[in-house]
């Protein structure tokens, strides 16, 4: 189980870091778009992809925390990871920031959706 943590924090990284780098441009076709919508398009990739990543990674880190400790019963899917930033002392702060980057990613899927390059 604690390799399987691993490999999400890692999968985390990546896609936060894609993200960041911007590597999503390259599946879309943004050329005919106004340069208002593609900086739009740009920064909802950017900054949902970071959140997707980090709530991959904390997702990851659950898991290989109770795969060391042996306690199965402690791993964590995404829900309950979400529940768990509920309960740190910033608590609804810390989880308003990441629904809201969980929504950016989202309007950002909408974006893809309509401009992703097919061949």
């Amino acid at each position: 189980m604690v390799c399987i943590g691993i490999v999400l924090i890692a999968t985390g990284a990546y896609i936060a870091f894609s993200s960041w780098r911007k590597d999503f441009l390259d599946q879309l076709t943004l050329a005919r778009t106004s340069p208002r919508t593609r900086h739009v398009v740009i920064w909802l990739g950017e900054v949902g992809g970071i959140a997707r990543g980090v709530v991959f990674a904390a997702a990851g880190i659950f898991l290989a925390i109770a795969g060391a400790k042996a306690q199965p019963g402690q791993a964590k899917g995404i829900d309950a990871t979400l529940r768990t930033f509920a309960e740190t002392p910033l608590g609804p702060w810390l989880l308003v920031v990441v629904a809201a980057g969980l929504v950016t990613f989202g309007l950002y899927s909408f974006c893809e959706a309509r401009w992703r390059k097919v061949s």
